[in-house]
């Protein structure tokens, strides 16, 4: 019974809010309901209507997808300080970067459900219905591992919010294990991404050894930098309360893995540049143009250099203990890394193609506006779990508030 009301006092509070709130999600359905008119046509005449062809097939749906899961991959930046070293100011927002995990991953599946010409065949990868060639294909490891994380960090974030709404402490014997095993899955997640591209052989641009760990190093930058916003504006706007010592100690671990990101790319520059052999192509096209092709160069430049500045403000500490340049760091580093493991992954490893054949692909409108729409559902549905979240964890909607008050909570006289 007490569930019940629990699940009924949950959904009625989606529904509540302030002016900001219904202007933010009507926002947010506007341009889910302008992407949704765009995939219509896609559906109808399938990616013909995009602008990538043969000889560029991945685009613009599998760079935002890979830039995802990174994102969502770099949740455990926050679950292993907090639960195994239990560093107390992360273990408070610890949550909050799950649920952040969990949208990053619906929306990643959204973008591969966008690339596929024949949406409708998908269920031939659904078990029992379809096959899912597993353990040959690689794609079925992906669609377990996805899966697998997204289960994974929406049942402890829920299970959590059910116990502190109740007023008791979760029982550790059930977090700890489903905490644990969420670490290795986490760095699964995106290896698997990685081997993706590192076992198509024939392309020399991502048949290279250190691709996973690069992916690994640049999520563990992009997640928290996209977290380290996230939790500022909610601190301003929700009253939440996330001490600066937290932020600035995934700001500490952000630098280390920056470090480690550039230095891995450093080493790929240099294998590929001094051997100077035909794999070299794909690089040179990326960072200097190939026989008067050089659509990415100006983005890659522009990307390395927000990924160095980044590096150098979250290296020294005195700005990285700074909210002003802390924050323009972490803007940097989600679009130095979205470009990096976006466009700038995907399209230069099939240039030139196999006929040596250089077609410069950049997105359309149609690919724009659906990628937008996504983006848009995945704040949409973060938002719906911070509305349920925020007032949990700020002890306003609790069991025992809603049985002293007759149902009549102190959040929802507040937005009455």
């Amino acid at each position: 019974m007490e569930a019940w009301i629990f699940f009924k006092k949950t959904i009625r509070m989606v529904f509540v809010g302030t002016k900001v709130y219904y202007l933010w999600c009507a926002f947010l359905l506007a341009i889910i309901g302008i992407a949704i008119s765009f995939y219509m046509k896609q559906l109808d005449a399938g990616l013909i209507i995009t602008n990538m062809k043969d000889q560029v097939s991945w685009g613009l749906y599998l760079g935002n997808f890979t830039y995802l899961v990174g994102v969502a991959a770099a949740a455990v930046l926050l679950v292993i300080p907090a639960y195994i070293y239990h560093f107390d100011p992360i273990k408070e927002i610890v949550v909050l970067g799950e649920l952040l995990a969990a949208s990053a991953i619906i929306m990643a599946l959204m973008f591969v459900l966008a690339d596929l010409g024949r949406p409708d065949r998908f269920w031939h990868i659904v078990p029992f219905i379809g096959i899912l060639a597993f353990p040959d294909s690689l794609l079925a490891w992906d669609v377990i591992v996805l899966n697998g994380y997204l289960v994974l960090n929406t049942i402890v974030p829920i299970y959590i919010l059910v116990k502190t709404y109740f007023g008791k402490e979760p029982v550790r014997k059930y977090v700890i294990p489903l905490v644990l095993l969420s670490i290795p899955w986490a760095v699964g997640i995106h290896t698997v991404t990685a081997f993706l591209y590192n076992g198509l052989a024939a392309r020399p641009f991502w048949n290279a050894s250190i691709l996973a760990p690069r992916f690994l190093a640049s999520a563990f930058c992009s997640g928290p930098a996209m977290a380290l916003i996230i939790f500022q504006i909610l601190r301003k706007t929700a009253g939440l309360k996330i001490k600066n010592e937290a932020l600035f100690k995934v700001a500490e671990l952000m630098a280390y893995a920056m470090f480690v990101n550039l230095f891995l790319l450093g080493a790929e520059l240099f294998k590929e540049y001094y051997s100077g052999t035909i794999h070299l192509a794909p690089m040179q096209y990326l960072f200097q143009g190939l026989h008067g092709h050089d659509s990415l160069v100006p983005w890659i430049r522009s990307a390395m250099v927000m990924n160095i500045t980044a590096f150098l403000i979250f290296l020294i500490p005195a700005t990285r203990t700074n909210l002003l340049t802390l924050n323009i760091g972490s803007l940097l580093i989600i679009v130095g890394v979205w470009i990096e493991k976006g466009l700038g992954l995907i399209v230069p490893g099939f240039i030139p193609d196999p006929l040596g054949e250089i077609y410069e692909y950049l997105p359309n409108v149609n690919e724009i506006a659906i990628s937008l729409g996504i983006w848009a559902f995945g704040l949409f549905i973060f938002t719906l779990f911070m509305r349920i979240a925020i007032p949990i964890q700020r002890g306003d909607f609790s069991h025992s508030k809603y049985a002293r008050e007759a149902g009549r909570t102190q959040y929802e006289r507040s937005n009455q």
